[in-house]
This record gives C-alpha cells, structure tokens and sequence, in this order.
C-alpha cells in the first residue's frame, strides 16, 4: 500500500514537472515572439502620417519611364463630420469600433463562421485600427508573420491613440479607387463635393468603396457602386445609424467629377499600365513597377512615325511579343495636347484587316486558299459591297481575293460559312468589341482597339488564342487554345500574301512580313497590321473627327511605318518557333529624382536634341522588299506568285469556270511624306 502511494506521489510530481515546463516553454515562446513582433513592427512609423503613395514605372530594362503620384487632399477630422459620414464606414467595416480594444474577438469569429458556410472568404474580421495598421506596413502582403504584426501594432495604436483620431486617420488615408486616397479627395473627385457636404447616400457609397475600390469606382463602374452603396444604406438602417424612411427617400447618387491637378503620368503607354495596375489591391508608399515596354523599340516606333511622316493625321501603332507583352506604343502624335489613347480606347472600324477572321472561319469550314470564289459584283439584301474603283477580275483562289484585299470576296466568304462563325473566330482571337450581324461585318464595319487587332495577329504568330495585352511582365502568357496547325498554316499563307504581294507590300522586310492593309469608307481610316520576328504590330493614321484622309490608304503610310519600324525591331532577332519568349534580362536600376516626370523623346512631336547631343535620330526607310524570308516563324512560306491553278474543289462547292484576266503587278508605292500615292488594290469599305 504504501509502496503504490509513493508511486503515485512520483508519478504526480514527475507530471507536474513536465507541464510546469511545458508552461514555461509557451510563456518563452510568447515572449520571444512579442519580442520579434514589437522589434519588426513599424511602431513609431505606425503613429506618422501615411506616406503619400507614388508610382514609377521602369522600362524592361530597368529605365524609369514615368512616375505618377496619387491624388491626395487634406485629412478629416471624424467628430467635425455630420454623424451619417463616419457611421457608413462604422456601420460596413466596424460596428463594434467603439467597443474593442484594436482586436474584434468576436468579429472574427463570426467571420471565420460565415466564410465557413458559405465556401468562400464573404466577409472580414479585421478591425478599422487593423486596417489603419496594415498602412503602416506599405504593402499588401499577406503572411501569418504580417498579420501577427497588424495585430501588435493595432493595440499598440489604441494605446497612443484615441478612437476619434483613429478613425480620422483611417477615412483620411483609404485607397477609394480612380488613385485617390482619402476621404476629402474622393468627396471632390466623385460629387465635387466637400467631404462635410455628403449625402447620406454619397457618404455610403464611398465607405462602399473600401472592399474593393478599383473594381468598384464609380468612375468606371456606377452600378455595381450604387448596388454596394444601398448594402451600405441597409446596414446603417440596421445599426441604428439611420431611420429607414430617410433611408427609402435619398436620392439617388449622380457622379460629378471634380477636378483634379493632373500630374504627368508620363505617356500613352504609361496610362495604359496604370489603369492596368489599378486592378492589383492598393499599395502605399513609393512603388517601382517594372513594365514590358522595351526602350529601343519604343524609340525605333516614334523614329518610323517621323521619318515617314502622316501629315495632319493621327496615328497610333503597338507592337507585342507573342505572349502579348507590350514593348512599343505610341497613342497619338502629341501626348500633352491629347492625352487620348488612340491605341486602346478608340474604337475605330478596322477595314478590311478584320478579313482575318472571315477566312479563318472559311479555312475552318473547309476552304483552302487554293480555292477559287468570284470576284464578281453581288448583292446580300439591300445592300452591295463594292471592289476598291470598281476592279473585279472573276474566278480567283482564296489566297489572290486576299491578296488583293477583294471586298466581294470576302463577303461572299462571310455568307458561305455564316457570320456568327466569323464573330466566333473573332472572339476566338480575343476580340471583344460589340460587333454587327450584318453583311457588312466581313468588312471591318464594327468598331474595335487597335489593340485588340494586333493581339489577334499576335495570336496567329503565336499558334495559341487568345493572346491578352499586358504591360506587366507577370501577367504575360500564352493562348489557352491552340490553332490547328494547318489552318495556322494556311492563315500565313494568305497574310504573306498580302503582305508581299499584295495591298501590303510597301511593309515588305528581309525578316518576312505576314500582314493585313486596310481602309474605311471614304479612307476614314488606313491600317497595316501583321507580324515579322516574335512581334506582332499594328499601325493605324486617320482623324479624330473621321474626316477623310484623301488619298491615303492602308498600303502607303501605314505600311511604310510598319516596314520602317520592324526592319530594325527584328534586326538579329533569333529564331522562335512555339516557344514563349525568355523573361528579360534585369539590369541595375537608374538613379531616380523626387519629381513628377515622363520621358518626352517617347512622343512623336517632341523635338529631339541636334545630332551629338544623344538624341534619336532619323532611320533607314527601306525600299519593298520581294524576296521570301527564311522560315523562322514556324509558318510554310508560299511561293511569291498569285496563282490562279486550283486543286479538286472540296465536296459541296462548284468550282467556276476560270478566265482570262490581267494581274495587277504595278510597283508598291516608295516611301514617301502624307499623304502616300494609293496602293495597287486598296479598297474603302462601302457601307
């Protein structure tokens, strides 16, 4: 008995001697890591005010190109404000303000619990003064070690600071979308407003904002504002906040942009990018974003557009590698007198360049570009395409009707396989633009970006759809979908073609040019778009009030700016075939200033420094070229002829009787001021 009793008395105190150290154990560890907390956290920058965010923007290889800085305006005091202002943010982000210490414990678990049933992360558990501390971090990186940190400096906050000046410091600082941060901004920026002149229901539609300001301004999204500001509404009715009949009787919100100081962002490219980046969560602080435009080639574009010249046009070109990472783009002739990017935001008719899609749903169907179609006048309803100055040569293969760029050709094309198969082989290239079921959609009657265009040629190069514009290295990538390799094949057949033969061989270069002329109604607009190398560029000239460019056409300037740029874009470039290209070499970073600035030699009108003095100077425009490249784009290169012998016709189809007839085999046009002699062939769209 007494031998079992000391035994037990042994076995206790071993126990206890282990859990005492167990014990032990957890309090060391939890000192040490308050420890490395309070040593890793930004404390003392927790309680300075929040640095004004700025963005520069580097070439890829490491040139800053721009830099933008935020639109900012003075802090808010929360208990100056009428009470219906700091409740809506009260009422979505932290009813529960007033009653915790930094920390929500049960905000947190009722997140935790919601996100649980629903499958999905539905709502937050992390506090205003949370929120206020992630600020200080500068960043938005999610760790367990970073969220640890928040949560130090969230009672740490609380502890110097009181609820009124945190909640002021918080509705001062949150990012509101459009790249404005704070409340008194975002009042001026959306309703031209103080922010103590907010309605109930502009004081909730910007506490709205919060969640996910840049899909959410606006701006650019007014519904599903409006539709997060009502959530708002309803939850402040809920709190007590506001009575339900002021509530049901609110106007409804209009949005009145104020304005704004507009800082130079830099150029057509860098806006692209930083409407681009405002997708990604917001950042505080100074940022640097390395983007893919690549200095040469943005140089050697703007040299192309002066040496040849477009007279009192407009023009815009981009270029991209195959996985649609954008390395040159020029959105206008002049970026501080128009700050419009004709390259991205207009939506202009693309002429016949968009004849890509009608005979990719053609080969798709089964045609060849040996096959023949008459090039004959015709009429679908009411409505008769017409050949550029009335020429028609009759039975022709697939291949010359694009050549020559037929109108009547394609259209009967477009009708044979069904228009919805062509929007679909648009759509398949990454068009996304609203295009017309009428008969008159073969001739690029419907509006689209110049960049989506090029995307889709870039797609053709690449053997994968659809290819997505970035400037972001990151984002780059490859088609999802691959292209059938014959009909890859046979699409580079008709674009050499063209390209060489045809409309377009003023674009004519040793690297071998597969590309698409086209014109609009009246010569509204003139385009050459196409490929050579690993890239994919588009070049369009016209009005921004569509008046008519005379006698310019798709075939003189645009394709002799095409030609005069990708002659040295793809100077030594190596052979690629289907792989995607190699990330760029990183090169050491330049020395940055503290201003606001742009690198002005990227646009087309300024002046460049006298020779000597390092400026860009004038380039080599290359006379047409005629002979066949070397394959070093994984496409067949056809023999150079327009050929009119035609195999068997598939089944289903009456191969018409040939005839005689004369082939157009005048010179392309030399290079030359705007406006340019007419190309051989080139036609305006008829309506």
């Amino acid at each position: 008995m007494q031998r079992a009793e000391a035994r037990r008395r042994r076995e206790g105190r071993r126990v206890w001697r282990i859990a005492k150290w167990m014990v032990l154990g957890v309090l060391l560890f939890l000192l040490a890591m308050t420890a490395f907390l309070l040593i890793t956290a930004p404390l003392s920058k927790s309680l300075q005010p929040i640095t004004s965010p700025s963005i520069t923007l580097l070439s890829a290889e490491g040139r800053p190109i721009a830099r933008k800085g935020a639109v900012v305006a003075a802090p808010v005091k929360a208990a100056e404000l009428p009470a219906h202002i700091p409740a809506a943010f009260l009422a979505i982000e932290d009813r529960r303000f007033y009653d915790h210490p930094g920390i929500d414990a049960w905000g947190i678990a009722r997140a935790a619990f919601v996100n649980a049933t629903s499958g999905e992360v539905a709502e937050g558990g992390s506090t205003i003064t949370q929120q206020l501390a992630k600020l200080a971090f500068l960043s938005s990186e999610q760790t367990a070690a970073r969220k640890a940190q928040e949560l130090v400096l969230a009672l740490w906050l609380e502890a110097w600071l009181d609820k009124e000046e945190i909640l002021s410091r918080y509705m001062s600082s949150v990012y509101f979308g459009d790249n404005v941060y704070g409340l008194r901004a975002a009042a001026n920026h959306y309703f031209s407003r103080k922010p103590e002149e907010l309605t109930v229901k502009e004081a909730a539609m910007l506490a709205g904002l919060v969640k996910a300001p840049s899909r959410l301004a606006p701006t650019s999204n007014l519904k599903g504002a409006r539709e997060r500001g009502d959530l708002v509404l309803n939850a402040m009715v809920e709190a007590g906040f506001v009575d339900a009949t002021a509530a049901a009787k609110a106007p409804e919100v209009v949005i009145n942009k104020g304005a704004v100081k507009n800082l130079p962002k830099g150029t057509y490219f860098a806006d692209w990018v930083l409407d681009e980046l405002d997708a990604r969560e917001a950042s505080y602080g100074q940022r640097q974003i390395r983007t893919t435009l690549e200095d040469r080639l943005q140089r050697q574009a703007v040299n192309a557009i002066r040496s040849v010249g477009t007279g009192d046009a407009q023009v815009a070109l981009v270029s991209m590698r195959s996985d649609g990472r954008v390395v040159a783009m020029v959105g206008g002739k002049n970026y501080r007198q128009s700050a419009f990017n004709r390259a991205t935001q207009a939506k202009r008719q693309p002429g016949s360049t968009f004849k890509l899609f009608v005979y990719l749903a053609a080969l798709r169907a089964g045609y060849s570009p040996q096959d023949m179609i008459q090039d004959q006048p015709l009429r679908v309803g009411n409505w008769t395409p017409k050949n550029y100055e009335g020429k028609y040569r009759g039975p022709i293969t697939l291949r010359e009707a694009f050549a020559v760029s037929s109108n009547v050709g394609a259209v009967r094309l477009s009708e044979s396989v069904g228009r919805s198969a062509v929007i679909q082989a648009a759509r398949d290239l990454g068009v996304t633009a609203e295009l017309e079921n009428t008969p008159s959609l073969a001739l690029g009657t419907s509006g689209v970006p110049l960049i989506e265009m090029v995307s889709a040629f870039a797609a053709v190069r690449s053997g994968s759809y659809p290819i997505k514009a970035t400037g972001i290295p990151e984002r780059a990538q490859s088609g999802t979908s691959p292209l059938k390799d014959n009909e890859r094949q046979m699409l580079g057949q008709l674009l050499f073609a063209a390209g060489n033969e045809g409309t377009g061989r003023a674009a004519a270069i040793p690297a071998g040019t597969f590309g698409k002329t086209g014109t609009t109604q009246d010569s509204r607009d003139a385009y050459f778009i196409g490929f050579a190398g690993d890239l994919a560029t588009g070049v369009w000239i016209g009005h921004d009030d569509n008046r008519s460019l005379g006698d310019t056409v798709g075939g003189g300037v645009p394709a002799q700016i095409w030609g005069a740029y990708m002659v040295e874009a793809t100077k030594g470039a190596p052979p690629i075939k289907f792989t995607p290209p190699q990330p760029q070499a990183q090169t050491p970073a330049y020395t940055l200033d503290r201003t606001d600035y742009y690198v002005q030699d990227y646009d087309v009108e300024f002046k460049p420094p006298a020779a000597g003095d390092g400026g860009a100077g004038q380039i080599y425009v290359p006379p047409p070229q005629n002979t066949p490249p070397s394959d070093d784009t994984g496409l067949l290169i056809p023999e150079p002829s327009l050929s009119r012998v035609s195999p068997p016709v598939p089944s289903g189809r009456q191969q018409p009787a040939p005839t005689e007839r004369e082939t157009p085999d005048e010179p392309a046009p030399p290079p030359a001021p705007a406006p340019a002699p007419r190309a051989p062939d080139e036609e305006p769209n008829s309506e």
